[in-house]
């Protein structure tokens, strides 16, 4: 049956991004050092702490990444006493610095032909638990959409983010596809749905998981003739 939308993962699955959440971790840092001279040094164990607590009191932060990297910044300017208007501001410019390094990402070498040669062809989506932006890492021209957890309350695997895919494109599970790095967030979460789904595997590691993917690969460029197979 063939394939009318394909849906991407983002974060190691475009691109890796330990070394872009370093990097915006270390700019954040600097920025605080600067502007907020009360925090101190905002390490990483405080930082887990903060945020163990947060979950602990708001368990559906989990799912939203970008107002618990907020509600994490806002909480530790208030325990370093700042007052709270002041402390909202300083969190919301420390958490802008943050998300602007976040998009600074170094895209593998295969993506931007692979997805030029792709959306000729299908209605492309972006799916991610992050908070990269299709649009300022360069990628948006090539998307017709992106949905992400902050956007919908909700993160993969659950169902609700592969169905409003689905949604958006206004195509069945039968005609769709979704690639992703992740066994559990992407393999498990579009199966669950209907989708096919094709697991992003570079370190070309075991499969563990109960159902396997429809297929794997270990390059970005490997799609566009991997696909030609669903849709013969």
């Amino acid at each position: 049956m063939s394939i009318r939308l394909m849906t991407f993962d983002l974060d190691d699955t475009l691109w890796s991004v330990k070394p872009v959440i370093t990097a915006a971790n270390q700019a954040l840092g600097v920025w605080l050092l600067t502007h907020a001279p009360k925090l101190g040094e905002l390490s990483s164990e405080r930082l887990g702490q903060l945020r163990g607590e947060l979950v602990a009191q708001q368990p559906l932060l989990d799912q939203r990444v970008s107002e618990l990297r907020y509600q994490v910044l806002l909480r530790a300017l208030l325990q370093s006493g700042y007052p709270e208007l002041e402390a909202r501001d300083l969190a919301e410019q420390a958490f802008q610095v943050f998300l602007a390094e976040r998009q600074k990402v170094e895209l593998f070498a295969d993506v931007v032909p692979t997805l030029e040669q792709l959306r000729h062809s299908y209605m492309l989506g972006a799916l991610s638990n992050g908070n990269a932006d299709v649009r300022r890492v360069g990628l948006g021209e090539y998307f017709s959409f992106a949905l992400s957890a902050d956007i919908l309350g909700v993160a993969k695997p659950e169902p609700e983010v592969f169905l409003a895919a689905l949604a958006r494109a206004q195509v069945k599970p039968a005609h769709s596809i979704h690639i992703g790095d992740h066994p559990e967030h992407d393999v498990f979460g579009a199966q669950q749905v209907g989708m096919r789904t094709i697991w992003f595997n570079p370190e070309q590691k075991i499969w563990t998981g109960e159902r396997e993917p429809d297929a794997q690969i270990n390059q970005i460029s490997q799609l566009p003739d991997l696909i030609k197979r669903f849709d013969e």
